[in-house]
């Protein structure tokens, strides 16, 4: 469902649409919204429309007041958050619509912009998703995670340059020299053939993506290497294309990594590590993301052998658990190299613990956790890793108090301070603090009482059970 322009909605579509940019243009605000509403509901890509929505949802909530009303925000629309998120699976469009009910009231809830980026990808709405992903990073101007997402998405949609900035903002102030944001960057100016001035023709219907780049071959190939999910078909044609050029272009190693990425996914591990082990060998070798590349490959390599043990086997659960204990010594080996070569490197540092952890090396867990929450990044979930290693070491008040710490330095509400605030609860029951643990589990029924366990651990509390 590509997203529409206004001579490409229907006539009723078009009248509510004028009516309500009519409304929002005089402030009639709740006139605008209901306006607004109606004629998405007949034109659910009609991308104008929902950013004159959009902008009557922040003019009514009062964007000078927004740091106030984004703490607040979802306390009093989780009910509409779990239909929406019941919805997603089935009908994406009823979710977005759901969503989209939620901001009218609520402008900032992190919940429902996440569920229309998701619904609007499944409806293939990429500028929707970007709006919406536009507020999240607002709300969360330090997520990494959804720096990248969007930087990906701006870049689908002809502004590279937005998400860039971002990227590199993100370097400069947060996160000097981290892998994950070097490597994005790398990857998006390897990608930017488009120029923004040449979506801007594609949406006003004079041009295309061939005609934008004159090569139509060159054309084809980018709208192959753009779909998230490569059919069988086009991956084969990427794959022979890109063998092709290895006979005339030897040395390029952004070719060969894209390469043994897409023989990776055809589960041709054997030819992904070789050309891995090319690029190690060249003067780019000495690259970290490079060597997770690796390791990554390898894990997917067992779990493909997994996966072809025969069910009916007697010797199977047998086979399976083998493997996934080689598996897992391959993981914790490979990292530990890796922390060794790159000791100053926290990301690795985090994964190392959440490694220790698996295998159960409590405490060589916390050492890692320890060093890994001087990034910045990783910080909050280093400290929710280590309270969990104190808490399976009875050690109960050091969860606790580093679980309080945790939760003191994240201001919105999401699934990731649902989590700390839970296993708080969780920490202060074990402590016999029950009254203590009921306060927590309060926090998040307020805002999510689909949360786990939360609705009947409330529940009995006031039942006195």
């Amino acid at each position: 469902m590509p997203e529409k322009q206004l001579n490409e909605v229907s006539i009723d579509a078009r009248k509510l649409y004028t009516k309500g940019a009519d409304a929002l243009s005089r402030d009639n605000l709740d006139y605008a919204i209901a306006l607004l509403n109606q004629a998405l509901e007949k034109e659910p890509a009609f991308f104008d429309c929902r950013k004159a929505l959009r902008d009557a949802q922040f003019r009514k909530a009062g964007e000078g007041k927004g740091f106030f009303k984004k703490m607040l925000s979802g306390a009093s629309s989780s009910p509409q958050v779990a239909k929406a998120k019941m919805a997603m699976s089935k009908n994406p469009g009823e979710a977005l619509a759901i969503a989209e009910q939620i901001l009218n009231g609520d402008p900032y809830n992190s919940s429902a912009h996440r569920i229309i980026v998701d619904a609007a990808n499944s409806m293939e709405l990429p500028r929707t998703a970007a709006m919406s992903l536009d507020t999240l990073i607002k709300n969360s101007p330090k997520d990494k995670a959804l720096a990248i997402e969007f930087a990906y998405l701006a870049a689908k949609i002809g502004e590279s340059s937005k998400g860039e900035k971002i990227l590199m903002d993100l370097l400069r102030d947060e996160y000097p020299g981290d892998g994950d944001l070097n490597g994005a960057l790398k990857d998006l100016s390897a990608r930017k053939t488009m120029t923004e001035g040449g979506y801007g023709a594609l949406e006003g219907g004079g041009g295309s993506y061939r005609d934008i780049l004159k090569d139509k071959k060159q054309a084809t190939q980018l709208e192959q290497e753009q779909r998230v999910e490569k059919s069988e078909d086009v991956t084969e044609k990427l794959i022979r294309e890109y063998e092709s050029r290895l006979e005339t272009e030897p040395n390029n190693l952004k070719m060969i990594r894209s390469l043994a990425e897409l023989y990776t996914s055809r589960k041709q591990f054997e030819q992904a590590l070789g050309l891995y082990d090319r690029i190690k060998n060249s003067a780019m070798g000495n690259d970290p993301t490079l060597e997770l590349a690796i390791a990554n490959t390898i894990v997917k390599q067992f779990d493909f052998k997994i996966e072809q043990i025969n069910p009916f086997d007697t010797e199977h659960a047998a086979q399976v658990e083998r493997l996934k204990a080689e598996k897992l010594n391959f993981q914790v080996a490979e990292c530990q190299k890796r922390v060794e070569k790159y000791p100053t490197d926290l990301t690795i540092r985090y994964e190392m613990g959440q490694l220790y952890f698996q295998v159960g090396k409590i405490g060589e867990a916390i050492q890692e956790f320890q060093k890994a929450q001087n990034n910045p990044h990783k910080k909050l979930a280093a400290m929710s890793y280590l309270a969990q290693c104190f808490a399976k070491g009875k050690m109960f008040d050091l969860a606790a108090d580093t679980l309080r710490k945790a939760i003191k330095e994240k201001l919105v509400f999401d699934e990731e301070k649902k989590d700390l605030v839970y296993n708080l609860g969780s920490v202060l029951e074990n402590m016999g603090k029950k009254e203590e643990a009921i306060e927590q589990y309060k926090q998040i029924f307020a805002v999510d009482a689909g949360y786990k366990d939360v609705t009947p651990k409330v529940m009995a509390s006031y039942s006195g059970q």
